[in-house]
């Protein structure tokens, strides 16, 4: 007669065992062939363990293990498993914008959620207070990365010049331009000149680099701004509007910017 409770004991300390290991997520397909368990009995032992605040189910057949000290809040933060979920979706990925700049030192603007770009549409993950937020930019790959490191591991984490590229392109879903500036008060400081006009290559928008070559210039990092302008002077770029969802009416032409400042933008640490 098999034993009913086996499979539960097995996982159970499977489970346990993987943070000694420096890991904490898995698979369902992984614990059930490492242990020659079930998926019914699987299923049945991540209810309980999930309801015991010992795992947490994250994405489709992606779990993570939840240690002692975080039960109360039956979660770990994100960036201990962001890079296996990652693999586990089969997408290539940064962490990016907000929370980006927070490891770059700019924490005054504190995101509500995870900020990761990839390059394909994922639906935001929300899991017990945590959330994990996807934004898409299809040449992804191209956009220059520090490798940052977490507790888990190394973070691919987007340099904080390609940080305040993405927040101008993103700026929207972010709060707008006078959050961009607020965060570009903070990081202008671990802002490259030269590194800036190199990840403007990398992201082939003139507009976007425009735009941030004006908002930098409201920052006491005017300075940094210099090898940007002259990266757009040689590539001749259209009159843009600051904010592209405003009219033109009473705007003024920032001709170094080649720019319509249709609006007024103030940074919280101005």
């Amino acid at each position: 007669m098999k034993d009913a409770s086996r499979p539960s004991r097995l996982l159970d300390r499977w489970v346990e065992a993987l943070p000694s290991k420096g890991r904490y997520s898995f698979t369902a397909r992984e614990a059930s062939e490492a242990l020659g368990v079930a998926r019914p009995a699987f299923n049945r032992v991540m209810g309980r363990l999930s309801a015991e605040n010992r795992v947490a189910r994250i994405h489709r057949d992606f779990y993570v293990v939840v240690p002692l000290e975080h039960a109360a809040v039956g979660i770990i933060p994100p960036d201990w498993f962001i890079v296996d979920l990652m693999r586990y979706i089969g997408q290539p990925f940064y962490v990016a914008l907000l929370s980006a700049a927070g490891y770059h030192g700019a924490s005054h603007q504190r995101p509500q959620n995870y900020q990761i770009i990839t390059d394909k549409p994922v639906r935001t993950r929300a899991c017990r207070g945590v959330s994990i937020r996807f934004f898409v930019k299809k040449e992804c790959s191209g956009t220059p990365l520090e490798q940052i490191k977490g507790v888990t591991g190394y973070l691919p984490v987007s340099t904080p010049e390609a940080t305040a590229l993405d927040l101008v392109r993103y700026c929207r879903q972010i709060g707008g331009l006078g959050h961009v500036l607020t965060v570009l008060q903070e990081l202008g400081e671990r802002l490259s000149a030269d590194r800036l006009a190199v990840a403007a290559t990398s992201d082939n928008n003139l507009t976007y680099a425009q735009r941030l070559g004006w908002l930098l210039e409201q920052t006491e990092f005017a300075d940094r701004a210099g090898a940007l302008q002259a990266w757009l002077a040689k590539r001749n770029p259209l009159p843009a509007r600051l904010e592209p969802s405003l009219p033109l009416k009473k705007s003024i032409r920032d001709m170094r910017w080649n720019l319509w400042v249709n609006t007024t933008v103030e940074g919280d640490l101005s």
